[in-house]
């Protein structure tokens, strides 16, 4: 690992919050739906550096589930007058209402103390934190959707070759399926179905038809051919999934991991669970972004929000965990763990594994994306996951159909 000079160590940023006549411990519950082995070893970095380098204690409050499953809880307790210290949520627009409402705590000293305009890349994480020029969150990761993930283990048992690309993927399934393996493994929960979609998308329609739809709301992009071809792509993934009868993410890695399935679309945090189990990029599977047709990455991921609190004890205490959460030292540790990159332009991960190198070569060219959660509202992301719910679950619902609902709820986006 090799941090710029102009860094400063965790032992520094102790000596800078810690000064004499701090505020009083406080033991600051954290929420978050981080809870799968390799999620798990991530926060747990966060959690020692709050423990290790303040005088405040980190209380865990982990969902078990997806964020589909925790944010509503999240939420909900923040609006019932019950709020947690500090937590997760994606960045983006699924926190507005609650700024509205004036529920969150405004950390922008933070940021301006400890510069992060200055090192947060690209600047369009930071400014999804960011309402009416005020920091509302600190984004703690780089998240991409773009990736599908290969079993060495089963395509070698299938007795064909790793593909390189979505075409020879699709090629491959039935010598799979003859030697008993899942083409596809796909969790049956609506995020996953709809974020596999998402990543068809860039991959088959391009990135100009991409963008047209979930920047513009181009309704008529989305019913023309481009995105035909996605549908009909869909249709062949629904096929290889079939019988992939896992509910959670993931389970679905899992299968990965163990040869039973040749591939799994799924975001970079998948990269948690190779690393836990143990698996060697480039030795024991295979990570191709953009499905080895477009190499992009959408720049989403993870933030952590601050409900206003009574006590400014509290306050202090969540102040600290945000500019301990930004801090080198710590994106280090966070990001190695989870398979993330760095929200940080002034890292170098030396220790970064190939799938990881891949996805700072295309973040250091320019080749990103906004993510979805950053351009369409909460609503509009409800009725394509409810789309594509049904999509899944139904054989007979056909890619033409499928393809006009989805141009309808585009031509209605908010």
């Amino acid at each position: 690992m090799k941090i710029m000079d102009k860094s400063f160590s965790i032992s520094m940023l102790t000596a800078a919050l810690m000064t004499s006549g701090l505020a009083n411990a406080v033991d600051l519950e954290v929420t978050h739906w981080w809870t799968s082995g390799g999620e798990a070893a991530a926060v747990a970095e966060f959690a020692k550096a709050f423990d290790e380098n303040t005088s405040h204690k980190w209380v865990d409050g982990a969902i078990a589930g997806s964020g589909g499953t925790a944010r509503p809880i999240i939420i909900s307790r923040i609006l019932g007058g019950k709020p947690m210290g500090a937590t997760q949520l994606n960045h983006g627009r699924q926190a507005e209402e609650l700024i509205e409402e004036g529920l969150l705590l405004d950390i922008t000293d933070v940021a301006m103390a400890d510069g992060w305009k200055d090192v947060v890349n690209p600047s369009s994480l930071l400014d999804s934190c960011t309402l009416d020029g005020k920091i509302y969150c600190v984004p703690v990761n780089i998240h991409s959707w773009e990736w599908i993930w290969l079993s060495h283990q089963a395509y070698e048992d299938a007795g064909v070759a790793v593909p390189s690309n979505w075409e020879e993927f699709v090629a491959a399934a039935p010598a799979l399926e003859k030697a008993g393996k899942i083409p596809l493994a796909m969790g049956q929960q609506a995020w996953q179905r709809s974020g596999a979609f998402g990543v068809m998308s860039i991959a088959i329609a391009g990135i100009d038809a991409w963008k047209a739809v979930n920047i513009d709301k181009d309704a008529a992009v989305a019913a023309g051919p481009e995105y035909k071809k996605v549908f009909d792509a869909a249709v062949n993934a629904r096929a290889m999934a079939a019988n992939s009868k896992v509910q959670d993410w993931n389970q679905a890695t899992n299968m990965v991991i163990t040869g039973q399935a040749g591939g799994q679309i799924m975001g970079d945090w998948a990269q948690g669970e190779f690393q836990v189990a143990g698996q060697v990029a480039g030795e024991d599977y295979t990570c191709l972004p953009g499905l080895g047709a477009n190499e992009v990455i959408s720049t989403g991921g993870d933030a952590f929000y601050f409900p206003k609190q009574d006590d400014p004890e509290v306050t202090k205490a969540q102040k600290e965990l945000a500019s301990l959460m930004m801090s080198q030292a710590v994106q280090v540790a966070f990001n190695l763990k989870k398979g993330s990159l760095p929200v940080r332009g002034d890292i170098e991960l030396d220790t970064a594994n190939d799938c990881m190198k891949k996805g700072l070569k295309i973040l250091a060219d320019g080749n990103v994306l906004p993510s979805g959660d950053m351009l369409l509202s909460a609503d509009t992301q409800g009725q394509l996951e409810d789309l594509m719910v049904e999509f899944w679950s139904d054989t007979s619902y056909s890619a033409e159909d499928a393809q006009k609902r989805y141009a309808a709820i585009i031509g209605s986006a908010d």
